[in-house]
């Protein structure tokens, strides 16, 4: 584990840096509308109206898979907790939406993004930074309404701690709203790896069922695993991008891939639990 956060750390930390694609040489999740490579779509997840009032900078920085903001409907006064919340895009939109009763906070392990959200979110007093791991959270169990997260899951190398973790923070009716990619169906290990190796944001991506089973597993009701963008690589792009795969191992990627929608609730009756709370790294 501390060897893939050691090396996701160094990929975000040099990607805000240089303003930068998170993600290989091409990117799933980290362009510009517009851009050729097949995964780059970041500026077009969000409709036009809710990024109006945002500061372009803040959504350029942007490395999500989707938006996980619109499906959350955070109302003023909630605490909403954000995953990996990177240079902060979600937490600006959540922190006009909580309002000054509420309370947003940004969970990130990476100093770097954590320093640039600090900047761009300067003056939002609503709004707290802390640094720690999505599978330790610093947080006490149940004290957040929402959680979202956009496209960062997928890189935990222990998904069913993060989710265990997501659902002991959250109250009893607590929702969970994530923005993330997932396989439609089985590829080969030879396929997911030069996948992986092209794009690392979907280096840990799990198939729809197996994603919904560890939310259940975790203990959440009401699990929705929700298709936003299926993305369809074209032969003559996958034998640019994969040169060392034969015909029939990239037609095995075309459409294999999508953002996704991961919606659940925490039980209203669900009962207190024990605190556990992390100490900050």
């Amino acid at each position: 584990m501390d060897d893939i956060r050691k090396y996701v750390k160094e990929r975000y930390a040099k990607a805000i840096k240089n303003n930068s694609s998170c993600c290989g040489s091409g990117g799933c999740c980290c362009g510009t509308a517009g851009s050729s490579d097949v995964f780059s779509m970041t500026r077009g997840n969000y409709d036009g109206a809710v990024l109006e009032k945002t500061p372009e900078h803040i959504s350029d920085q942007s490395f999500g898979c989707g938006d996980p903001f619109t499906e959350a409907r955070i109302q003023p006064g909630e605490t909403v907790l954000d995953l990996g919340s990177g240079a902060g895009l979600d937490l600006f939109l959540a922190s006009e939406a909580a309002g000054p009763s509420g309370k947003v906070i940004g969970l990130d392990m990476t100093d770097e993004m954590l320093e640039t959200a600090a900047e761009n979110l300067r003056g939002l007093d609503n709004v707290t930074l802390v640094k720690g791991y999505i599978e330790d959270m610093p947080l006490e169990s149940s004290t957040v309404d929402v959680i979202i997260s956009n496209c960062v899951i997928n890189l935990s190398p222990d998904k069913g701690k993060v989710l265990k973790e997501a659902f002991r923070v959250l109250r009893p009716g607590g929702r969970f709203c994530v923005s993330d990619t997932v396989f439609l169906r089985p590829v080969t290990k030879r396929t997911v790896e030069n996948l992986a190796a092209w794009s690392g944001c979907i280096a840990g991506a799990l198939q729809e069922a197996e994603y919904a089973a560890l939310m259940e597993e975790a203990g959440f009701s009401e699990v929705e695993v929700r298709r936003t963008k299926v993305y369809e690589v074209p032969d003559a792009l996958a034998a640019m991008a994969f040169p060392e795969l034969s015909a029939e191992e990239r037609n095995e990627i075309n459409g294999a891939l999508a953002s996704a929608l991961i919606l659940a609730k925490k039980p209203s009756d669900c009962p207190p639990q024990e605190n556990g709370a992390r100490e900050q790294q």
